[in-house]
């Protein structure tokens, strides 16, 4: 798979340390089926465990970013069990995103709503077309977007979360900038160019503390504050100690660019 891309409901290509996903099902509008969250979750898993991948980006194909949970699947298969089940797949894979090593840039060209919104909330960082647009309109078909909610509120303020929860009210990209749940918003035809120039900031970074880093912010903010102090002290100790602190300090002190360690 390394270098190439495998054209199916997702594509996956590897390489120069990136990890591109890429939803494929334009004409569903990348709706989260079973089968495409099976792919995703088969991914992730995949890139916990390598290496060589230091950073993801997550697109999609086609006009949309994602719409949400396949409806049409959904209601051929109404059994509390299999609804149960399919909400309890999608939990998994948005949790998977969180703690995956590796930090995740949401590549957003189109709508976001529902689960979908809930992908971009779910990864590290987000950049958008200026076209982009964001929501969580289950209210509106009768279905509260509680799950979505989760990773909605620990992005934005709770005021915000709530009208959008509420109302089911499209956000604009350049709205979703200012509530937090977007870092940077740019032209259509200078998204690629944008997400690339970031993902190339954090490639030169040090892999090692990319990954204390990530895990130790996500954890620490479920906990309170002199916990997370804590917490965060022990981590910051450790990271101290590896090789790559002690050629960032020194590459730092002697004036040069850092050479991190096994790269």
């Amino acid at each position: 798979m390394d270098g190439g891309a495998e054209s199916t409901i997702l594509e996956v290509a590897r390489g120069q340390g990136i990890a591109r996903l890429t939803m494929n099902r334009p004409r569903a509008r990348n709706a989260l089926s079973r089968a495409l969250m099976n792919a995703l979750q088969k991914a992730l898993d995949e890139i916990a465990a390598d290496p060589t991948v230091k950073i993801v980006i997550l697109g999609a194909r086609g006009p949309a970013f994602c719409a949400g949970h396949d409806l049409r699947e959904m209601r051929a298969h109404p059994g509390e069990a299999e609804i149960r089940a399919t909400f309890a797949q999608c939990s998994r894979m948005m949790q998977s995103i969180v703690r995956l090593p590796q930090p995740v840039i949401a590549r957003v060209q189109g709508p976001a709503s529902a689960a979908g919104c809930q992908l971009v909330a779910s990864a590290d960082l987000a950049v958008a077309a200026d076209g982009a647009s964001f929501s969580t309109p289950g209210v509106n078909i009768g279905l509260f977007c509680s799950t979505p909610m989760v990773a909605l509120a620990r992005n934005v303020g709770r005021k915000q979360a709530m009208e959008m929860l509420l109302t089911g009210e499209t956000v604009d990209a350049a709205r979703a900038r200012e509530l937090g749940l977007v870092n940077r918003v740019v032209p259509a035809d200078a998204l690629d160019h944008e997400v690339d120039a970031l993902a190339g900031l954090i490639l030169s970074k040090s892999p090692v503390s990319l990954r204390i880093g990530k895990e130790a912010f996500y954890r620490q903010l479920e906990m309170p504050l002199a916990e997370a102090y804590e917490y965060a002290s022990a981590v910051m100790t450790r990271n101290m100690m590896a090789d790559d602190a002690a050629e960032g300090i020194d590459a730092f002190l002697e004036k040069r660019p850092p050479c991190w360690p096994g790269q």
